[in-house]
Order: structure tokens, then C-alpha cells, then sequence
């Protein structure tokens, strides 16, 4: 940071004038980098949108962002039912339906019986799914990795720290 940038401040901390020990921003100014922030954040978003296109193309050149996130909820076993895909991704029913009878007719998702309850259908990714998927997240995690690892630990945790804060 430049010596003319404030230090970042714990979420809930008030910045503080090291001569007065009041808070440094208020008001506008306060309003001003809560601006900034939403922006960044949307830049960062748009970002993450691109990428999931990207991952989708990689996959299958048919596949729409929404269906590389249904298949990876899918593929993670985070999500293997569609009314699980429906909640974890907060879409509708019919979104859901049109993405896993895609992925289905593409050879990446097959739905099997449950073997809790064999009236229920549970959907796998097949090993194609995964092999995709695995060569999409390599090229993510390889850009993102590229510029964390030009950060120092102390700011990687004090981001991890700031991110869990705003997700509360």
C-alpha cells in the first residue's frame, strides 16, 4: 500500500485517525468507498460470469454457463437431485430441467436410480463430465492462482477473512 492509502480495516472496525483516534470515514467519503467497492465487486462478477462461459465452451461448444453450473453441482455431488440444483443455484424448475436434459442428450450427466429410494432419480456426471470439467477448472485456477500467488499469505487470509464477512 502507499503511504498515502489507509490500511485496511477489519469488517465491523471503524477506520481510525492515528492523531485523533476518530473514524476517517464518514459520510461521503464513506459513501464513496462503499461505491467503489460495489463496483469492483461487479467488475469481479462480470469476471466470474465470463469464466463460466468460458468453463461451459470447454466442456461442450453447446453448453450455456447455467448448465456448467448445474453439471459442476452435479459432478461436486454437492447437488445430485434437481430440486437440490434448484435450491443450491437458486433458479427455477424449468431452467433446471432444460440444463440436465441437455447435459443428458450431450452424454455428460446420466440419471440413475437412488439407492436410498429407487422410486428417486439421482444424476451423475459421467467420466467425459469429469474429464471436461477437470481441464476447464485447471485453466480458472490457473489464471486466478497467477495472481494470487503475487499476494502475500498475511493478505490472503486477510481477503478469505474480508470475503466471509461480506458473505454473512
Amino acid at each position: 500500500m502507499s503511504a498515502s492509502s489507509p490500511e485496511p480495516v477489519a469488517p465491523g472496525a471503524a477506520a481510525s485517525d492515528p492523531e485523533t483516534g476518530d473514524g476517517v470515514l464518514e459520510g461521503s467519503e464513506l459513501d464513496q468507498a462503499v461505491s467503489r467497492v460495489e463496483h469492483e465487486l461487479g467488475r469481479l462478477f462480470a469476471r466470474i460470469r465470463v469464466s463460466w462461459r468460458e468453463a461451459a465452451v470447454t466442456v461442450h461448444p453447446d453448453l450455456q454457463p447455467l448448465g456448467y453450473q448445474v453439471l459442476t453441482s452435479i459432478a461436486s455431488g454437492k447437488a445430485t437431485s434437481a430440486s437440490a440444483i434448484i435450491e443450491r443455484l437458486q433458479t427455477d424448475k424449468s431452467a433446471v430441467s432444460r440444463q440436465v436434459r441437455q447435459l443428458e442428450e450431450l452424454g455428460l450427466v446420466e440419471s440413475v436410480p437412488d439407492p436410498e429410494d429407487r422410486r428417486a432419480r439421482l444424476l451423475v456426471a459421467t467420466d467425459l463430465a469429469q474429464e471436461r470439467i477437470a481441464i476447464a477448472r485447471a485453466r480458472y485456477e490457473g489464471r486466478i492462482g497467477e495472481r494470487l500467488r503475487t499476494w502475500s499469505p498475511a493478505d490472503l487470509d486477510h481477503f478469505v477473512e474480508l470475503l466471509g464477512a461480506l458473505g454473512r
